[in-house]
């Protein structure tokens, strides 16, 4: 599954995780910390929609 941030359209996928910030792949959404925030604009989860 995909989420895309509602302000600048950066995409967290659940496939890839998000390695620069030590987050694995295979790393799902609901497992993400409550305090990650886009890495473009700093948004938090809140701002994210599922795709």
């Amino acid at each position: 599954m995909k989420y895309v941030c509602d302000v600048c359209g950066w995409i967290y996928d659940e496939e890839d995780g998000y390695p620069d910030a030590g987050i694995e792949p295979g790393t799902k959404w609901d497992d993400l910390p409550d305090d990650f925030v886009c890495p473009l604009c700093g948004v938090g989860k809140e701002s994210f929609s599922a795709e």
